[in-house]
């Protein structure tokens, strides 16, 4: 990653905080209130319906046309999180603790790991809490590209955009580094809509997002599963090694 791409992660990150802040200025006090008044939304019943869609080559999902195209997974998730949410931090340590902190920890980290991803092609479609999920289109023709690029977008989302974030949460907030487990799987996939008509959201559904989800439970490293590892290519020479492993009850491989 270049330097004007560092400093365009660190610009966004800023942005995001001192959004989250203001935010959380005007209605944190607020925040766990529950409002049991609320209802359902009226929704339009419609027959063919299509909607704009973040997955990577299909900008546009319609009801009527589903597909199946092969994708490679990327999920990236916050280690600790419900610690970071449930134990306090001393005011001595720390500026913000608990919900507060996890707040503006995820509101830095989340689209500045989505920035990352972007540099390499790939793209988020769904937000997980306090992680991302993103895909990689697989193409046939240049299959080994997609691996590489996802590859990359894997260790910058740990080696500097994490290294970046810790730095602005520990310069604001006095709060310790943040860690995370990356997932990466490949399988084919649906594009498809779910949700109820009128307002449905376009979704790629596929097993690759399963065990890309199960795989990111490591601590600062990278886990693929088998198929992709199988894909790999093969470079003379190569200095990647894949020790194979189980975690959360799905086979993977660490990658080191």
């Amino acid at each position: 990653m270049d330097q004007n791409k560092k400093d365009e992660l660190l610009k966004l990150i800023n942005q995001s905080l001192n959004n989250a802040e203001a935010i959380w200025n005007k209605e944190g006090a607020n925040l766990v209130a529950m409002d049991e008044s609320a209802g359902l939304e009226s929704y339009s019943i419609n027959k063919s319906e299509s909607t704009p869609s973040f997955i990577p080559g299909y900008p546009m999902v319609s009801s009527d046309q589903n597909e199946v195209a092969t994708f490679i997974a990327l999920v990236a998730d916050m280690r600790e999180s419900s610690k970071h949410l449930l134990c306090d931090i001393s005011s001595k340590k720390a500026k913000v603790s608990m919900l507060q902190r996890v707040y503006y920890e995820t509101s830095a980290l989340l689209p500045a790991l989505a920035k990352t991803i972007d540099y390499e092609q790939g793209a988020v479609t769904e937000y997980l809490g306090d992680g991302v999920l993103a895909f990689f289109k697989v193409d046939d023709n240049n299959e080994s590209e997609s691996i590489y690029a996802a590859h990359r977008a894997a260790k910058n989302c740990i080696n500097i955009c994490r290294a970046i974030v810790n730095e602005e949460i520990e310069k604001r907030y006095n709060l310790p580094p943040l860690d995370i487990g990356i997932g990466l799987a490949c399988s084919k996939a649906l594009i498809t809509l779910v949700g109820l008509e009128g307002s449905k959201h376009a979704k790629a559904f596929g097993e690759c997002v399963f065990r890309a989800t199960k795989l990111s439970g490591g601590m600062n490293c990278i886990y693929t599963d088998a198929r992709l590892e199988a894909m790999w290519p093969t470079v003379s020479g190569g200095g990647l090694r894949f020790n194979r492993k189980e975690v959360n009850g799905v086979e993977g491989y660490l990658i080191e």
